[in-house]
């Protein structure tokens, strides 16, 4: 009776392990899609392109289809992208590995989605597998591929408090803000079913990606330079304290 009750990630590594054998588990990744593009506060009426980590078989992406976005999967289990791809799904799939990080240029994409897969990075299934260290490859390079001001949003399971500190920990080491979220804090139910969702935010300062509203690099201002610097504290990088001339405009030089 209690192997019944064994977490997925605890039975086998996450490209052995077919997660269309949880039947209720598939019934809350569905609805945790829904939730999780309702959490990423995209732009109203407009089609984004959006990464959905931990794939799967392509439930979370029918939704983004569904809602009128462009989006690409990533994934490590070659059996649940071969059923991807029998279903004919409408994003473009990728084999990797998330603790490895993300493969793709600066500011690609407009959001990112990742339901039930956060959690299988605490886990060492090698020698060579150090979880602080994947988590904090894998936040960093999702933190450069997002663009400024976008958002990540996990759906997770954490298996105890010390689990979820270390996660929340090294998102905030690679440059991100944000929070959990916990749609239903006093049901036991959910609780159970792991219904809590980790809302990760790069820069806050929005800007375009080219230039700002005057034609100047965004680069160039007090509030970019001053955000780089809180940035490189919180990853424990050393940095020269903040002064009256922080971020003052240069006299030109004859």
């Amino acid at each position: 009776m209690a192997s019944s009750c064994r977490r997925p990630e605890h039975t086998a590594p996450p490209d052995v392990v077919s997660l269309t054998a949880f039947s209720r588990m598939i019934e809350i990744q569905s609805q945790m899609s829904e939730r999780a593009v309702e959490l990423l506060s995209l732009p109203e009426g407009q089609a984004c392109f959006l990464l959905d980590v931990g794939c799967g078989s392509g439930l979370s992406g029918d939704y983004l289809t569904e809602e009128g976005h462009y989006w690409v999967g990533v994934d490590i289990s070659t059996a649940m992208l071969d059923v991807a791809l029998d279903r004919e799904v409408e994003g473009d799939l990728l084999l990797g590995d998330m603790g490895q990080g993300m493969p793709f240029r600066p500011g690609t994409f407009d959001g990112c989605i990742s339901i039930s897969a956060l959690q299988w990075l605490c886990n060492a299934d090698k020698r060579s597998h150090s979880p602080p260290k994947r988590l904090y490859t894998f936040f960093s390079t999702l933190y450069s591929s997002l663009a400024r001001g976008s958002r990540a949003v996990f759906q997770l399971y954490p298996e105890n408090s010390e689990q979820l500190e270390l996660i929340t920990s090294q998102a905030m080491r690679a440059g991100f803000s944000g929070g959990m979220v916990v749609d239903y804090p006093n049901s036991s139910k959910a609780k159970k079913d792991g219904l809590n969702t980790l809302i990760c935010s790069s820069l806050s300062l929005r800007r375009c990606r080219f230039s700002n509203m005057k034609g100047k690099s965004a680069k160039k201002g007090r509030d970019w330079i001053m955000e780089k610097k809180e940035r490189r504290r919180r990853q424990g990088k050393g940095v020269r304290p903040d002064t009256k001339y922080t971020g003052r405009q240069r006299r030109p030089h004859f």
